[in-house]
């Protein structure tokens, strides 16, 4: 099955009223895109498909090869994407092939004024998205840059660990909702106030408000009518050991006097406390009231941004990341439809090859394995022989 640019085309066509601001499947390398020279030790790019793959050309796609790197790359899109006005759908997979440890899977989105030869982490960005694993730690980033500050959706996004290619989506409205999907499967959204701390809280307690002197909030009160029952305090809290006898061979004169162990006195019930009843003044729980917060104030430019850039800026301890299909567009039925008719068939036909690679591997360290245990016998054999010669010494006696 091939997956080329005129189908490509044909499946992106059949959504007509979308516009299509980036598209990238680096079947023909990655001469549009330019590498930073902010720093001189970056690591190298190369456009391959990997060990295992669906498709010889259709899988190519942008390769991470140095290990111990940052990686820093970025180009322009066809055009400005303004999401005040338009839907931000931002696509693109991941191939982790080289089981990473600890790298970076993500891109950045950029504004028109960038300057891509000296894009670094410092770099101001409007969007980041992606996979980014660590050791145990795994999170699908999803940052938005709000007055200079980028800002982490609250609560984490699991990524994708394994070694096959993923496809990860990011769809922002200008209604300022948005939505996360992993392998065109919804895992997050919703609306980007509530889940991101992008403006300070609309209330706040008021601190002038104090919990009155004569406020009673003690629900239950001990009852003046509840009596320590006679002898209670004569309860010992320990026993004498009713079973325990002296062992036959303990020795007064050298171990002591014995003394029976104590166990815990089952009829002793903790210090006296009166019984509790309803405290027939209680209020119920203080509640500090709220007032308006005086910092809140209302923005309807949150997540409006110019994206006139797209790019990986990124560090990775073990290379061989595989980066393809990069699409944006304002339409989420142009994204789905370049899933379901271009990338998940090829993820699917990955599936069976990595499958085929992994058995090849397996049948490989065999045979390598069982071709190490042949020259085994050889060496044994020749140490027996030399076990039998006859050791000769310096006048051609036998030692023996």
């Amino acid at each position: 099955m091939i997956f080329t640019k005129k189908l490509i085309s044909l499946a992106l066509l059949s959504v007509a009223t979308s516009k299509q601001y980036f598209l990238e499947n680096f079947d023909d390398g990655f001469k549009r895109w330019t590498v930073s020279s902010e720093k001189e030790d970056y690591g190298n790019w190369e456009v391959s498909h990997g060990k295992f793959f669906a498709d010889e050309k259709d899988s190519l796609g942008l390769k991470t090869t140095e290990d111990y790197r940052f990686y820093s790359i970025s180009t322009k899109l066809d055009k400005t994407l303004d999401t005040a006005k338009n839907p931000l759908v931002l696509q693109f997979s991941v191939k982790h092939e080289q089981s990473i440890d600890c790298g970076g899977g993500y891109v950045k989105l950029l504004p028109p004024d960038f300057d891509p030869t000296k894009f670094n982490g410092d770099s101001a960005y409007a969007i980041m998205f992606g996979p980014d694993i660590c050791g145990g730690n795994s999170r699908t980033h999803t940052i938005l840059n709000y007055k200079n500050e980028n800002k982490l959706i609250k609560k984490d996004i699991k990524a994708e660990t394994d070694q096959l290619t993923h496809l990860y989506t990011f769809v922002l409205n200008p209604d300022k909702t948005f939505k996360v999907l992993i392998d065109n499967k919804e895992v997050r959204g919703g609306k980007i106030l509530d889940e991101f701390d992008l403006l300070p809280p609309k209330f706040i307690k008021d601190p002038k408000a104090k919990k009155p002197t004569d406020w009673i909030d003690e629900e239950l009160i001990d009852d003046p009518n509840s009596t320590k029952p006679e002898g209670y305090d004569d309860i010992p809290e320990t026993i004498v050991d009713p079973d325990s006898t002296k062992p036959e061979d303990w020795d007064d004169e050298e171990d002591g006097e014995w003394e029976q162990p104590r166990i815990p006195n089952p009829d002793y019930a903790g210090p006296w406390k009166p019984a509790q009843i309803k405290n027939p003044d209680y209020k119920g729980p203080w509640i500090h009231p709220d007032i308006d917060n005086p910092d809140y104030k209302e923005d309807n430019t949150i997540g409006n941004y110019e994206i006139g850039y797209i790019g990986f800026d990124l560090w990775q301890v073990k290379s061989g990341s595989i980066f393809d299909d990069i699409l944006i567009t304002d339409s989420e039925a142009e994204a789905k439809e370049h899933a379901e008719k271009v990338v998940l068939p090829k993820i699917a036909l990955e599936l069976k090859a990595k499958e085929k690679f992994d058995e090849a591997e397996i049948k490989r360290a065999e045979a390598e394995e069982a071709a190490s245990k042949l020259d085994e016998p050889e060496s044994e054999v020749i140490d027996e022989e030399i076990a039998e010669d006859e050791i000769i010494d310096d006048d051609g006696h036998d030692e023996l």
